[in-house]
Order: C-alpha cells, then structure tokens, then sequence
C-alpha cells in the first residue's frame, strides 16, 4: 500500500513574528485532556522534529515547562499565540497547532482524544488544578 504523500504547510502566531512550515500529510488531529491544553483548547497534529522548520521568530518564541519538564510549549512572547510543543512521551515529536495552519480546513479531518490527564505529576508542590495521579515523593 502506499504510503500518503506529503504536503506543505505554513503557519504562523496571530502577529506574524513567529512564522514556520510543516511537512506532513495530516490525517489525524488531537485534543488532550491535560490541564494546560484544556485551558488553551488547541486542536493537534503530529510531525516529527524533522518535519517542523521555523523560518522568522525563533527569538520571540516563549518556553513554557512543568511538571516534568520534559514537555517544551512554545508562544509568540508578542501575541500569546501557542504555536507547537515537544512532546513528553514522544520528545523527537512535535505537536503542532492547527489553528495557525494558514488556510487549513480541519473540518474534515478525524480528531482523537488523547489523555494527558492521566499522566503522572511529579513535581513539589504541583497545583491541585493539575489532574493526574501523583507520584510518591
């Protein structure tokens, strides 16, 4: 069977500073259920690191990591605007936020619910707001 060929896509924060392509055939989207990307409702694909490239705003780009600090979240520092993240259990992946796909129709594409509520919360002092089971410290 054949493998989907790839296609590119642009995408963009809401102010243009943070600008970058994704190679990828998407044929899948995601929700996930974990506190953070509950509160910023972003609707998901996945591509492999060498699939992202970041043409303009790589210096204005916003790092923001909890819990295990292995999950990378990244935001236009200008607009707020959440672009892509690394991924914790996938951390060669990224996921990409759609909605800054520039004229990409998700309407017809299957999306998944992930569970990211129930991974573990490790940190001292983890907000309650942050569902998961906690490990034993």
């Amino acid at each position: 069977m054949a493998r989907p060929s790839s296609a590119l896509h642009q995408g963009s924060c809401h102010c243009g500073a943070v600008r970058f392509t994704i190679e990828a055939e998407i044929t899948q989207l995601m929700t996930c259920d974990c506190s953070l990307c509950a509160k910023k409702n972003a609707l998901m694909t996945r591509v492999h690191e060498s699939a992202l490239t970041v043409l303009a705003g790589e210096d204005v780009l916003s790092l923001y990591e909890w819990n295990t600090r292995r999950a990378k979240h990244y935001f236009c520092s200008r607009c707020g605007i959440y672009t892509f993240h690394r991924k914790r259990a996938l951390p060669d992946h990224y996921e990409v936020n759609v909605r800054c796909l520039d004229g990409f129709d998700a309407s017809a594409i299957p999306v998944r619910g992930v569970d990211g509520v129930g991974m573990s919360v490790i940190e001292d002092g983890a907000r309650p707001q942050w569902p998961g089971p906690r490990d034993a410290g």
